[in-house]
């Protein structure tokens, strides 16, 4: 009879422990995160962390070191990969990349990184995340799309920006729009002020349009996340050797800077 009592109990905490791993999973996010989004002579050089992680729940999870990172700048593609130091970003394993601009220019960050596992979704994720910086006043060619798999071009300048602004973006996939896409935001909390009243709150959703245009007001001030995640046409091998599913993310981190007094 003991024994039987138990059983309600038992399958009750597991069901708690399976959502409570599917809301884990659900805010996942490729990070490139910049000391500054606007660069100077007086800020140099930008230290840039490189994670995979839970933004708002300042939840770091072990990144592989990446299949690629690299920076464009007027269609200049430079490789980074072997630059990245091995850092601890929110306590799990991530790299850093330590940035001294010479010249002028947008320079658009991106991390590809290699194919995450994940058991509880039993498919393969692929964030391709993308940063843009502005080094000393540039300001052209922030809205070029990059040629990803994935990715979100932004129609607002993803710098110089301020907190309550509303951020547009356009999802592509394959470098085509993709309509009625589902692009999460989620805020990251670095000084973890704040608690999100309810699970839902964590991540945000919203649906793009059918040109898969979508936009969102940013009511803080620092880094926002914005990910659409979709199937590639592609399967990968498991851990068992059979085909999986990868799903393979457009990310695009922005900065929304406090109105300052004189």
């Amino acid at each position: 009879m003991k024994l039987k009592g138990l059983v309600l109990p038992m399958c009750a905490a597991a069901m708690l422990i399976c959502v409570a791993n599917a809301d884990r999973v659900y805010g996942h996010f490729g990070m490139v995160i910049p000391s500054t989004p606007v660069v100077s002579e007086q800020n140099r050089p930008v230290e840039i962390a490189l994670s995979f992680s839970h933004p708002f729940e300042t939840i770091g999870m072990d990144l592989a070191k990446p299949k690629s990172f690299f920076l464009t700048r007027d269609g200049d593609h430079t490789d980074l990969l072997g630059d990245l130091q091995p850092a601890s970003v929110m306590g799990s394993n991530g790299f850093n990349y330590r940035f001294t601009p010479s010249r002028p220019g947008v320079y658009h960050f991106v991390m590809e990184p290699q194919p995450y596992w994940e058991p509880l979704e039993d498919r393969f994720i692929i964030h391709y995340t993308k940063t843009v910086i502005s080094v000393f006043g540039s300001e052209d060619g922030w809205q070029q799309p990059l040629g990803l798999p994935a990715e979100i071009r932004p129609l607002l300048r993803p710098f110089g920006n301020y907190q309550g602004n509303s951020f547009t973006g356009q999802v592509l996939v394959d470098g085509q729009p993709a309509a009625h896409a589902e692009v999460e935001v989620e805020y990251y909390d670095k000084e973890q002020r704040y608690q999100a009243p309810t699970g839902p709150h964590i991540t945000q959703v919203v649906v793009a349009n059918d040109k898969g245009i979508f936009t969102f007001t940013c009511p803080l001030s620092g880094w926002w996340g914005f990910a659409s995640l979709s199937l590639a046409d592609y399967t990968i091998k498991g851990p068992q050797g059979g085909d999986k599913e990868v799903e393979i993310g457009a990310v695009l981190w922005i900065y929304m800077d406090e109105y300052q007094r004189r």
